[in-house]
């Protein structure tokens, strides 16, 4: 089966079925572009992608396993709005953006951050111990986040069935590390996958939650947090470091594992400065460490399709090609405006996009449009608007979502094009295995055609 996006719309996310299967034993007629697999070259197996559901700012991630979104406050509160004016608007949409089935006419997104505390994107400032001195932590109260957050986060698991993870930041100034402050978050463990410490420790901006924590000092409270995790029964729960941009790929997160004495189980990059191609120099140097794409946004204003192919080119095909286990976004859901947003956060300049949009009210615009004399026409159906990000992590979801319910993820696998076309299309590959060994296994293929205006966009096999 294919599912296609084009860039006039008028495929967004469609299933299409081959009119003859594919063959991937013999090889097929070479064309101007040729795609050849190499499923005997195996890389990393897919945890997926997804986005970030916000509070209100921007705050410390819980992750799913799959495509991934943060769900911070923000998009917490806009997605409870519309639970509370359209409860069927609100599942319907839950069940497009999330549900994993094999062959659904949904998303399957599947990795979801959620941030632990206050970020650029929540109604305020706050932490869940605010209490200086505290280093017993008695006055931790995770009821500190807003109560629809985690209604929200319950309502998304009917969706996926997943467990979570948790990331944790600092709060507005420079440098700031509490005393015995790592033993904060054995308090608030619960079933988790992932966990991370520090939310981009090179950053700190007045205007919303941030600190600036240097890679020793993150060693320090890493070792500190693995051996508690250890001792407490979580001991299969990830530690995941560095959480920043891929320009300083190759500094403060090497600095990070070389004194961190195995710590750290995974490196997390956003895409805020440099390349894509900067997490393969990491990887050079440890190729032990799993890597993980795990923030960047859409911004207001700017053009679909052009969002589409830098996102699919860099995101999701690129980030996996250069080892990442998962691609994922800011945040989730945000309104028209790029809000709700801290009061004065200056993080996101001309407003940031959320994978989808819904209106403060709990309104929200699905666009579908149609195509008439090269005139493209916004038609309003509903109150939803699924932005283009979806639809890019969607394509590559559909291509490592497990076959079988509770069966395995992909793997990705080599893939290279030849031909004098070659430079049109951006490819990943992946294999999902099955769990009976007498079932086929699945080949996936997610394309990217440069071209813009010349047939299907990307393509899940």
């Amino acid at each position: 089966m294919y599912w296609s996006t084009t860039w006039d719309r008028s495929n967004l996310l469609a299933a299409i079925s081959p009119t003859t299967p594919i063959n991937f034993v013999t090889p097929g007629k070479i064309g101007s572009a040729d795609i050849v697999v190499d499923d005997s070259t195996v890389y990393q197996t897919m945890a997926g992608f997804g986005a970030t559901l916000s509070k209100h700012p921007k705050i410390l991630p819980c992750v799913y396993k799959a495509d991934s979104s943060v769900i911070a406050d923000g998009s917490a509160s806009l997605l409870s709005g519309l639970k509370s004016a359209d409860a069927t608007a609100y599942y319907t949409l839950l069940n497009y953006l999330f549900d994993p089935t094999d062959g659904a006419n949904a998303g399957g997104l599947s990795y979801l951050r959620v941030p632990l505390g206050a970020s650029d994107f929540s109604a305020n400032i706050y932490s869940m111990d605010d209490m200086s001195g505290d280093t017993s932590f008695a006055d931790f109260n995770i009821d500190a986040a807003p109560s629809y957050l985690f209604s929200t986060i319950v309502d998304i698991l009917t969706c996926l069935d997943e467990d979570l993870s948790y990331d944790e930041r600092g709060l507005i100034g420079d440098f700031v590390c509490h005393p015995m402050s790592e033993t904060m978050f054995t308090l608030c463990l619960t079933t988790l996958i992932e966990m991370r410490y520090k939310n981009e420790p090179e950053n700190s901006n007045p205007s919303y939650p941030s600190t600036l924590v240097p890679a020793a000092i993150e060693a320090q409270i890493g070792i500190a947090l693995r051996s508690l995790m250890n001792a407490n029964g979580y001991s299969s729960v990830h530690l995941f470091g560095f959480e920043h941009n891929w320009n300083d790929s190759t500094g403060y997160p090497v600095q990070l594992i070389q004194q961190a004495k195995g710590a750290f189980d995974s490196i997390s990059f956003h895409c805020y400065g440099g390349t894509v191609d900067e997490q393969g120099d990491f990887q050079t140097l440890y190729p032990d460490i799993d890597i993980y794409q795990t923030e960047c946004t859409g911004m207001l204003g700017t053009d679909w399709w052009s969002d589409i192919k830098w996102s699919t080119n860099t995101l999701m095909i690129g980030a996996p090609n250069y080892f990442a286990k998962t691609a994922a976004m800011w945040n989730l859901a945000l309104d028209g405006s790029g809000g709700p947003e801290l009061p004065g956060a200056s993080s996101c300049i001309g407003g940031c996009r959320g994978v989808v949009t819904v209106n403060d009210n709990g309104s929200y615009t699905f666009v579908a449009v149609l195509i008439s004399f090269n005139w493209l026409v916004d038609v309003y159906l509903a109150r939803i608007s699924v932005n283009q990000e979806f639809y890019a992590m969607a394509q590559a979801s559909k291509a490592v979502l497990p076959k079988d319910a509770g069966g395995p993820w992909g793997q990705r696998i080599d893939v290279s094009i030849g031909g004098g076309s070659d430079w049109a299309l951006v490819v990943g590959a992946y294999k999902t295995e099955r769990l009976s060994p007498t079932d086929w296994n699945r080949y996936s293929l997610v394309v990217l055609n440069w071209q813009a205006y010349i047939s299907q966009s990307r393509t899940s096999i």
